[in-house]
């Protein structure tokens, strides 16, 4: 029989108060449990071991949702923005004529026209103002549009009384057409020319 070192389990007395152990068969006092020390990286493998498994598990979900691709109709109910639609640009009606000749109206206080040239040609924006300004059109600014591969030339206005200035642009340089914007803030009305307008 193997013999183990005595430890403070063995200094036990032979009896507990309740009839000696020889009084219930036993022989000998009670023998100390002796248990191995616990291992400190148990809890970290358990943890591993499971973090592992979980990977595994969404891994085969994003797996399984790829394959099935787009056959999957959930229907979810959409939902729609709540509040006022917002309002869009009016567009007035094209009725007016075109006005060629400056004196034949009252221009607006400060009334400006404003030429970009969009069409890649150089020189065809001031070509467009020199045509313009001897008959008495105040041209402002020219200069080279942000986009240089303009095919059509558009003349904005941003005040529906001006519809018939804009259409009279057109109708001066030959070629374009007008189109009812506030995008262009230095001018009344700003033609944009076009590759059209060097044919």
């Amino acid at each position: 029989m193997a013999e183990f070192p005595r430890d403070r389990f063995d200094d036990v007395p032979e009896s507990d108060g309740r009839g000696g152990d020889h009084e219930r068969g036993g022989g000998h006092g009670r023998v100390g449990a002796h248990r191995a020390p616990r291992d400190p990286l148990a809890r970290w493998r358990a943890f591993g071991i499971a973090a592992l498994a979980t990977g595994l598990l969404v891994a085969a979900g994003v797996l399984g949702l790829s394959a099935i691709g787009d056959r999957v109709n959930l229907d979810l109910p959409r939902v729609l923005p709540t509040g006022p639609a917002p309002e869009e640009t009016p567009v007035p009606e094209e009725t007016a004529p075109p006005v060629t000749d400056p004196a034949t109206i009252t221009l607006p206080e400060g009334f400006t026209i404003t030429v970009l040239n969009g069409s890649g040609v150089s020189g065809l924006g001031q070509r467009a103002a020199d045509l313009l300004t001897p008959l008495g059109w105040p041209v402002g600014a020219v200069t080279n549009a942000a986009q240089d591969d303009l095919e059509t030339t558009v003349v904005y206005y941003d005040d529906p009384t001006e519809e018939g200035i804009a259409r009279g642009m057109v109708e001066l340089l030959g070629v374009g057409e007008v189109e009812f914007s506030d995008a262009f803030g230095g001018a009344q009305v700003t033609i944009a020319i076009g590759a059209d307008y060097a044919g």
